[in-house]
């Protein structure tokens, strides 16, 4: 790549599109948030009635149809179709057509937990009942995690570098470490983030087999992190999508709006139970606030990972207090309400702290009155805080040992026309 970008080159966010099962459309789901709203409720993509999890948090009337061309339809996954139609508003929202930018500079890096899942069992149900002639030729492309990676690549002309991650609930985290080395390399604008789907019966089975997800069928009780009661998880999905650009050059284009700067990042990955090493979910933390030098005082809120399960709770609330203090920095988990999206999850936290920033309002963590007192944790729950919120920490962890963590900073006073940049 040839562009302006460099060793040092700063990455800042300039447009946002969610799809969340709380609301079509970013502002209608940073609404929700802050209301504590939940969209958790029985499955209604399939009859769910004999499995043990009956809960998910579904999109709200989301028609592929209405929001992807109809070509692209019998070639993909929903979650490939959610990422595009995510991506769509994120490009709406940053006025960047992305003709506009060098197609070897626009860059790519989206996050995928299990690809195509709905997409393959289809397809595998058509193999076992009527035979391999019945099998689309698309499901040699629509399951593969990278899927939607190529589709926007593709769909939108950009050549340049392109990466996947795949680590669970964490992918939609490192999503952003890889738009931060594509402008490093040059590129001059990112896509990144995730959505994810997996509310298919294989899908909702192979979650299950791993023994986080709650069976209670009350939603007000079926997810309840960092509580007494925490039972696992629901899945749910959507997820957000970004647009990313070398901060020189939004200024140069006027870019409309900046809701932050991605200041630190860093991954570890936690060894297995029972081998007798400590969990590395705090060096991750640690590691992403001294790249972008930060102390723990600096820090005004933490987007929890939030699984739910207890022993990953206290892993969580300890590393916590571990590196802020007992009490020490308002957490929040919105995604209480919305059930686990994966990787889509990760990203869309990323997009709730940046509203945080913009709005001073940090959302409360739906169905949950307090922490549990042994986690010592200054959970925001019940009713929005309002504060200022100059720096977040994002918090992420996948299935396996995964653990990201990403610091955003607030855009401060760099606007195009020397205004404050995100106003």
């Amino acid at each position: 790549m040839t562009g302006p970008g460099g060793a040092g080159a700063e990455l800042v966010i300039t447009g946002i599109g969610v799809l969340a099962p709380t609301g079509l459309g970013t502002e209608s789901y940073w609404r929700a948030a802050l209301r504590g709203e939940s969209a958790i409720g029985p499955v209604r993509r399939f009859d769910a009635t004999g499995y043990p999890v009956r809960l998910a948090g579904e999109l709200p009337s989301f028609d592929p149809a209405e929001r992807v061309p109809g070509r692209l339809l019998p070639q993909t996954d929903v979650w490939t179709q959610q990422g595009l139609a995510a991506l769509e508003e994120a490009l709406a929202d940053a006025e960047l057509a992305t003709s506009s930018v060098p197609e070897y500079e626009f860059a790519l890096a989206t996050a995928s937990s299990a690809g195509g899942v709905e997409f393959g069992q289809r397809e595998i149900q058509s193999l076992w009942r009527k035979g391999p002639r019945h099998v689309g030729a698309y499901q040699s492309i629509a399951w593969f995690y990278a899927a939607t990676t190529g589709q926007v690549s593709i769909r939108h002309g950009l050549r340049g570098h392109c990466d996947t991650f795949v680590s669970e609930a964490a992918g939609g985290l490192d999503s952003f470490a890889g738009a931060r080395r594509a402008v490093e390399d040059g590129a001059v604008a990112v896509v990144c983030g995730a959505t994810d789907s997996a509310l298919s019966p294989y899908g909702l089975v192979c979650q299950w087999s791993g023994g986080q997800l709650s069976e209670r069928a009350d939603a007000a009780r079926a997810y309840l992190p960092f509580t007494e009661e925490a039972c696992g998880h629901v899945p749910g999905e959507g997820g957000a999508m970004f647009v990313a650009e070398e901060r020189a050059a939004a200024e140069r284009r006027g870019a409309p709006r900046c809701y932050g700067v991605v200041a630190g990042h860093a991954s570890t990955f936690s060894p297995p139970p029972g081998s007798g090493r400590p969990p590395t979910l705090r060096r991750a933390v640690e590691s992403a606030l001294s790249q972008a030098s930060l102390a723990p005082a600096d820090v005004d809120v933490v987007y929890a990972d939030a699984l739910a399960v207890p022993e990953a709770d206290r892993t969580e609330a300890e590393t916590l207090c571990e590196v802020f203090g007992p009490y020490g920095v308002p957490v929040t988990a919105p995604k209480a309400g919305l059930g686990r999206l994966f990787c889509g999850g990760s990203a869309l936290d990323v997009a709730t702290a940046l509203l945080s920033m913009r709005d001073g309002l940090v959302p409360p963590t739906p169905h949950v009155r307090r922490a549990a007192a042994e986690y010592r944790l200054d959970l925001v729950t019940g009713a929005p805080r309002r504060m200022p919120v100059r720096n977040a920490l994002v918090v992420a962890r996948g299935y396996g040992g995964f653990n990201s963590a990403l610091v955003l900073r607030a855009p401060g006073p760099r606007g195009p026309r020397g205004e404050e940049y995100g106003t």
